[in-house]
């Protein structure tokens, strides 16, 4: 399969076999289940006692529910029926410039520690807890930066991190059947299907044997209509995933853009980005009550004022008569309002007729003609609200049709 870079991406979409048609999709609202294999991301380990501590220091979120540090808290992922709750769980964060910018962002997983692998009793192994050891799922553009910033900050911390991206590899599952309803249990048999799927949950099963197979997908932690995420050994081929359901990287990005949510640093920039502008907080990777982090100021400041002028839309470009319109727009590219004749924003990320856009809400939500691209202005703009931004970030303004 050949990646498309999302800055070049084209409309045409790599399909799987069995779920789209022969004509090229511009949606993929009606297609799914897909499993795509992520090349644009890779895997860092960290491990050592102060692992915890070091992270809690770096990144946006709260990281203190890894090793049951923190009590009470909810587990975002699944887990099969015979691996305990604590074997298994995911979280989203970023990391900040000292001066409160995007940095990266990272998908965190903690692997079943033997202690808590199941016996052929069905007992754990006991009160010995292994040392402390997390997956960092990261941008592969970032990781000599990444490892750059660890050493500055690490200094007399007992912590190891360490590269594993040739031992481990990235994937997401998604498609409309991920998002029709939640699994809430083990014994949904959605939720019982996350390890390796059918009738015998052999991930539970390898983790018991200590063997090197028990991998698991997780709920994606920003948002239920994502699907799944896991990290998994990269000689094998992750449970659940068909030959017919493995799918190239854009469609991924495609399914990302029609909900509005960004990812790594080329559509958000590195250096550039505000987080609360691109939408972090509403997609769980954003605590603003766990203490000092790098570059905490600046987003504790912007949260606490309330006052958000510019965030990350969908958007889709139409022409005149409101057909949509491909391969004509480029990231960087100006939106300008026609009412006003000021600028409302930048495209971000542009792929086929739909894209992604830093928008001044007050341009954003007026209505549909409103927006054009600067000096292409037979290029309508969409500015599309997705309907899983809380009712506090467009109150303001005159609702919008929902994105799904």
């Amino acid at each position: 399969m050949r990646f498309l870079k999302p800055s070049t991406i084209t409309s045409r979409l790599l399909k799987p076999t069995n779920h789209l048609s022969s004509e090229t999709p511009t949606s993929l609202n009606d297609v799914g289940p897909m499993a795509s294999l992520l090349k644009t991301r890779t895997v860092v380990r960290l491990r050592g006692p102060d692992t915890i501590k070091f992270l809690q220091g770096m990144v946006t979120n709260d990281v203190r529910r890894f090793g049951g540090a923190a009590a009470g808290d909810e587990k975002s992922s699944l887990v099969t029926p015979n691996v305990p709750a604590t074997s298994a769980r995911s979280l989203y964060a970023a990391m900040l410039t000292p001066q409160g910018r995007f940095f990266c962002d990272m998908f965190l997983y903690e692997p079943p520690r033997a202690d808590e692998k199941l016996d052929p009793t069905g007992s754990t192994g006991g009160p010995h807890r292994d040392e402390m050891t997390l997956l960092a799922d990261v941008d592969c553009d970032v990781l000599d930066d990444l490892f750059a910033t660890f050493n500055k900050f690490s200094v007399r911390s007992k912590v190891h991190y360490e590269h594993v991206g040739e031992e481990f590899s990235c994937w997401q599952r998604f498609g409309v059947d991920r998002h029709k309803k939640t699994p809430l249990s083990v014994e949904d048999p959605e939720g019982a299907n996350v390890g390796w799927g059918g009738g015998i949950d052999l991930t539970g099963s390898s983790s018991s044997q200590g063997n090197n197979v028990g991998w698991q997908w997780h709920k994606d932690p920003r948002l239920d209509c994502l699907g799944f995420r896991g990290i998994f050994p990269s000689n094998s081929t992750p449970p659940m995933v068909e030959a017919d359901t493995e799918t190239d990287e854009g469609n991924y990005l495609l399914w990302r853009l029609e909900r509005g949510v960004a990812e790594g640093s080329i559509e958000i920039p590195r250096g550039e980005a505000i987080p609360l502008e691109y939408n972090l907080a509403g997609l769980n990777a954003i605590s603003f009550d766990k203490g000092c982090y790098v570059g905490q100021e600046l987003v504790a400041r912007s949260h606490h004022r309330g006052v958000i002028r510019k965030r990350l839309f969908p958007l889709k470009f139409l022409s005149e008569s409101g057909a949509e319109i491909e391969q004509k727009v480029a990231p960087s590219s100006e939106v300008l309002a026609l009412k006003s004749g000021k600028k409302a924003g930048t495209v971000t990320t542009a792929m086929g007729s739909c894209g992604l856009g830093l928008l001044r809400l007050e341009e954003a939500l007026k209505g549909s003609g409103n927006l054009v691209i600067n000096g292409q202005e037979d290029v309508k703009v969409e500015a599309i609200r997705p309907e899983w931004w809380p009712t506090e970030w467009y109150s303001e303004h005159e609702p919008r049709q929902a994105a799904g």
